[in-house]
């Protein structure tokens, strides 16, 4: 497959692009990896611009990408949504039309509230001239699970997840109400692959239906397959991946005292050693971070020999890069 033909398409979930095409951005993943382990300069988008519109926090995701723009010899303009007239209403047609005349992509980050992240970077993206990449909305966090398949592949030696028990589960945090989208990203992504991906949650934090029929769809599709169970212990049992954090319930995202105090019933919901032990010695721990320590994970998993989550955010630059050089036009 030509890398010049990824140039201006945009990346708002894994699910919009082939399993082919997410195997060509794994690879220029690798290679950008290799070569600033190297320190051989890989400038690709060389005078180019990218404009990051965030409407909520952000460490990896921000620094990862600005980084990233400036290895590939471009610039980030991070733009505050709270300091910008798009806390005034402006739309998100007029900020697609202004930003895309001004430079050569969008970034965008709108993960608060269900039902308008996605909605709005789809709505930008119909009026813009540069292609546009989810930093993550309500649905999806693609540059985040590209990052997690890539950092799988590392460490198993393989792309084909054919027969691997990867366990998605809901974990407490004490927190506000986290996105749902890790989860539904991983559901989106990794059975395309082969995987076998067991959810385990309690029963009040489904993830959004729309979202899951379709990951059902595009798993049969690739011969993986997706399971629920309400028992963490169930979900970690012989998983060689376990992936245990914090998302909100989805009637509760605008009741932030009702959905910390449903949150709290569950409070036993922790990824320990005890629970490590049920997924075998082998297994690996996977956290998109900032995990709770002492709540989503103790701190023996998450900096134990099993805990992969260091690599998974190093990661974020390789496969950021990755995307930005072939949406923004660096391969032709």
């Amino acid at each position: 497959m030509e890398r010049g033909s990824f140039t201006g398409r945009d990346f708002i979930s894994t699910a919009d692009w082939s399993a082919q095409e997410i195997g060509v951005a794994l690879d220029v993943s690798g290679e950008l990896k290799a070569s600033f382990k190297a320190r051989e300069p890989h400038r690709l988008l060389e005078d180019k611009t990218l404009f990051m519109i965030f409407l909520d926090l952000s460490t990896r995701t921000r620094n990862a990408f600005e980084a990233g723009m400036t290895q590939l010899g471009g610039h980030a303009h991070f733009i505050d949504a709270n300091t910008s007239q798009i806390a005034h209403g402006e739309s998100p047609r007029d900020m697609g039309i202004i930003l895309s005349s001004y430079g050569h992509g969008i970034a965008i980050r709108h993960d608060k509230v269900p039902g308008e992240g996605n909605a709005y970077m789809r709505a930008v993206a119909e009026h813009a001239n540069a292609p546009v990449i989810n930093l993550q909305c309500d649905e999806d966090h693609p540059t985040q699970q590209l990052a997690d398949l890539m950092t799988i592949e590392e460490h198993f030696s393989t792309r084909s997840l054919e027969g691997m028990k990867i366990c998605v589960s809901w974990a407490y945090a004490p927190s506000y109400a986290k996105p749902m989208s890790v989860p539904q990203g991983l559901a989106l992504l990794l059975p395309r692959f082969g995987a076998n991906v067991v959810i385990a949650r309690p029963p009040e934090y489904r993830l959004m239906t729309h979202v899951m029929e379709r990951a059902r769809a595009l798993a049969a599709e690739g011969g993986g397959s997706i399971s629920e169970v309400e028992e963490m212990d169930e979900g970690f049992e012989d998983a060689q991946v376990v992936y245990p954090k914090s998302w909100g319930a989805e009637h509760l995202f605008s009741n932030e005292k009702e959905a910390l105090a449903l949150n709290a019933r569950y409070r036993d919901w922790i990824c320990n050693q005890e629970r490590m032990s049920r997924a075998g010695e082998n297994a690996i721990y996977m956290h998109c971070l900032p995990a709770d320590r002492g709540y989503e994970v103790t701190d023996e998993v998450i900096d134990g020999a099993q805990s992969v989550v260091f690599q998974q955010a190093e990661n974020r630059l390789h496969s950021g890069k990755a995307l930005l050089g072939l949406t923004m036009g660096g391969y032709g």
